[in-house]
């Protein structure tokens, strides 16, 4: 779901200033607790009796309303927790993250001056009172996150001042009132996650001021409204401001609404997991702002509409399991934002437009089980594995064993001098012809069978010869580089062309040419090399990064460095095993290769089923500061270049960190270059431009980045609005708009997980600091999250065991 932040009137910006100078400290204070500034008047009678009575219907677990207490005087004097007054009346009453249960009193409606109601992310029970539609000056009212349960009172929207409203993620039924947008300021609606049913009221789609409109997983039915845009009797001209408007996970029917293309400032649109058929309206291709466009899992049908390449924003575009047919258009290759294209389970036919290759974005990509065929264009291929070409059963060249057949050769055949273009007489073959035309068929057979008994001949005498301990024309040279984690010695060894291999301790046994025979796969680039996927001869699997031969160190310099690196051994570091050095320059550095893959592609290229629980998030946050606080506190070592993409998952997500201190085996120019080609990436400390230097510091705010991306479940290389990801997360929480940081598979859970995942979010704002000497170091982080959950941090392993030396 789409954030989007808002502000409220100017008048309301200048109370919050005068009275809530320090509510910013909500989420950076160890105890959330929210500044108080009393304005020094006695609160009324009618307010002070008020409050008594919302205290005792409130369980208060923690002792928040201890501060409750003593006469009149006392409650607009600040001490009061969560109260702002104006001239002894109370004007706000915000107590998030609480851990208050009970119910809200119907007394609430006697606060006749409160503009803000903020009780979210708590474990209230029972109904919303109607009398909260008795405030005639409620602008904001905030209940997200709770137990509440029961219908929606009709009231609630009737304030002419209410300007945001959000009941997400309770137990609400029934239908929905239609006046809840009769204010002529409401600009956010959020009803999402609860069970709410019927029909969506057409006054929704007449509200001209309405900006976030969110009513996913709920139990809607019937049309989608299709009066968008058009004016109510009261609207008149005015332009129409919605920008979000999802609507995923209901149980709509009918088509696609032509009326949505009058909503130009749209941004986001989610219809996905409804029923919904019929064709996509060409009136779409006109919503210019449109970033995501998510329509999957309906019954969609037809082709794309003409035009779509005008959608120059879009950076989502989900079509997945529809019906829709026909070929993909070459024009998709213009939308230059897109990021994530899923055209999969569908009825696309004809080839894969090789335009595609251009989309330099595009990181998630998917078109299986399809109709398609023809050779999947190379770059594609290479960038994503089979399982986004699968069920394509003419699709070919996707992996390896799916190859695209060669093209039969052609032929060259020099023209007669009696050749005539219009003759059709074709001269009849002799005997001489046949005999000579079978007998050099039979030398080519002959010539092709000798050639596969002399390659089986020579490989038999090799593995012969390597099983005897010996190897045809291999000079051996043990070559002791230092001593391994376990104790044991690397081992070098040179191969048939003059390059040497040293190997690590570890698991695994080859020589040279079994590392340069084997079958490779491109898994990505980064600027200081391409990274493979090798396969060698007895099936085992390892990663290999090739580094520029032209950017990394002489030989003399590589070796000292690669030497300390290959001794680095932690249960959450990716272990170097091997490096060869070439005859040429070539450097190649071999480790472990997990099947799972990347945490990047782990977050942010699975399907919408598959969802990750906050243990899990948790569990990976902790192994990497785990990892990285080895490397800065045992080894004396800096990453450089921590990303999501530098970090790889075992089987049960443990996460282990790649690519460290990769910057010391490259020239210095080369580490430069790469620091100023990295900003887009996201995840570069502010300060490194100007010092060109990686330190533990610029490894602790790349730290802080990747724990907001599993917060958020973004990726650090988005933009949004303009900001990256910490600038948007610290606005989104300054504006109280907390549950839109947390990725909604998070949201299910909060009333458990919620103070975990909230410590840990100020903790990730704390790492991603613009100063470095406000940024704690690793061991300090570590210890944090270990108290945010001691149990998940008895329960990882605090030492790996020594791996056993092959060698």
């Amino acid at each position: 779901m789409g954030s989007y932040q808002f502000h409220e009137s100017a008048s309301i910006l200048v109370i919050y200033a005068l009275f809530f100078s320090f509510a910013h400290l909500l989420f950076f204070s160890p105890k959330l607790a929210i500044a108080q500034q009393g304005d020094g008047v006695s609160i009324t009678l009618s307010d002070f009796q008020a409050l008594l009575a919302i205290k005792r219907e409130l369980i208060d677990q923690r002792g928040t309303l201890k501060s409750w207490n003593g006469s009149r005087n006392s409650a607009c004097s600040g001490s009061w927790a969560g109260i702002k007054c104006i001239k002894g009346q109370v004007v706000a009453l915000q107590l998030p993250f609480k851990a208050l249960g009970g119910r809200i009193s119907s007394k609430i409606g006697l606060l006749k001056e409160l503009r803000k109601l903020s009780l979210h992310d708590n474990l209230i029970r029972g109904t919303i009172p109607s009398s909260i539609g008795s405030l005639p000056n409620l602008r904001g009212l905030y209940l997200f996150n709770n137990r509440l349960s029961g219908l929606i009172p009709p009231s609630i929207g009737s304030s002419p001042q209410l300007q945001a409203l959000d009941l997400s993620n309770n137990f609400l039924v029934g239908s929905v009132p239609s006046t809840l947008v009769s204010s002529p300021r409401i600009y956010r609606l959020n009803l999402s996650f609860n069970s709410l049913s019927g029909l969506i009221p057409p006054s929704f789609s007449s509200s001209p001021s309405l900006t976030f409109l969110a009513l996913e997983h709920n139990n809607f039915s019937g049309l989608v409204p299709d009066s968008w845009g058009t004016p109510s009797k009261k609207g008149g001209n005015a332009v129409y401001q919605l920008r979000s408007l999802t609507l995923d996970y209901n149980s709509l029917y009918g088509t696609i609404p032509h009326s949505l293309g009058k909503l130009g400032k749209l941004e986001e649109l989610s219809l996905s997991h409804n029923k919904l058929n019929g064709t996509i309206p060409d009136e779409i291709t006109r919503l210019m702002d449109l970033r995501v466009l998510d329509l999957s899992a309906n019954g969609i049908n037809g082709s794309f509409p003409k035009g779509f390449d005008s959608l120059k924003n879009l950076s989502t575009l989900n079509l997945k399991a529809n019906h829709l047919s026909g070929p993909i258009p070459r024009s998709i290759g213009n939308l230059s934002s897109i990021a994530l294209l899923d055209l999969s389970q569908n009825n696309f036919t004809g080839e894969i437009p090789t335009s595609l290759e251009t989309l330099s974005n595009l990181t998630s990509f998917n078109v299986s089980y399809n109709h398609l065929s023809g050779q999947v264009p190379p770059r594609l291929s290479k960038k994503f594995n089979s399982s986004s070409f699968v069920g394509n059963l003419q699709l070919c060249g996707f992996s390896t064993p799916n190859p695209c057949p060669s093209p039969p050769p052609v032929m060259s055949q020099a023209p007669s001098p009696s050749f005539e273009p219009k003759a059709t007489h074709h001269r009849r073959l002799s005997t001489k012809d046949i005999i000579l035309i079978v007998v050099g068929s039979l030398l080519v057979i002959l010539l092709a069978l000798f050639c596969v008994l002399l390659c089986c001949l020579i490989r038999k005498r090799t593995a012969s010869k390597t099983k005897n301990g010996k190897r045809g024309g291999i000079e051996k040279s043990l070559a002791t580089v230092g001593a391994g984690a376990g104790g044991g010695a690397a081992s070098g060894e040179a191969g048939t062309n003059g390059g040497k291999l040293v190997l690590f301790d570890g698991p695994f046994v080859f020589t040279a040419d079994d590392l340069l025979c084997a079958t490779a796969e491109i898994m990505g680039k980064s600027p200081f090399g391409t990274v493979y996927k090798a396969t060698l001869e007895d099936g085992t699997q390892v990663t290999v990064k090739r580094l520029r031969e032209k950017l990394a160190k002489s030989p003399k310099e590589f070796e000292i460095e690669v030497a300390a690196l290959g001794r680095v051994r932690h249960q959450n570091l990716l272990p170097l095993r091997a490096y060869y050095l070439g005859p040429k320059g070539e450097k190649l550095l071999v480790s472990d290769h997990l099947s799972k893959g990347s945490l990047s592609s782990f977050l942010h290229a699975r399907g919408q089923e598959t969802t990750v629980d906050w243990p899990t998030r948790m569990k990976i946050a902790m192994g990497i500061t785990r990892g990285l606080n080895h490397l800065h506190t045992q080894e004396n070592l800096v990453h450089g270049n921590l990303t999501s993409s530098d970090i790889y998952l075992d089987e049960q997500n443990n996460p282990k960190i790649a690519d460290y201190s990769i910057h010391r085996l490259m020239t210095d120019s080369a580490n430069t270059n790469a620091i100023a080609t990295a900003g887009s990436t996201g995840y570069r400390a502010p300060e490194l431009p100007k010092s060109k230097k990686p330190t533990t510091k610029t490894d602790i705010y790349s730290l802080g980045v990747i724990i907001l991306e599993l917060l958020t479940g973004k990726s650090p290389s988005e933009t949004m609005d303009g900001s990256d990801l910490p600038q948007w997360v610290a606005s989104t929480v300054k504006e109280e708009w907390t549950n839109e940081v947390f990725e909604l598979d998070l949201m299910r859970d909060v009333s458990s997980t919620g103070d975990e995942m909230l410590n840990t979010l100020k903790l990730a704002l704390h790492l991603v600091d613009q100063s470095p000497d406000s940024r704690p170091d690793a061991q300090q982080v570590l210890q944090q999250l270990e108290e945010i959950n001691p149990t998940m941090a008895a329960e990882l392993p605090t030492e790996e065991p020594a791996e056993k030396s092959h060698h």
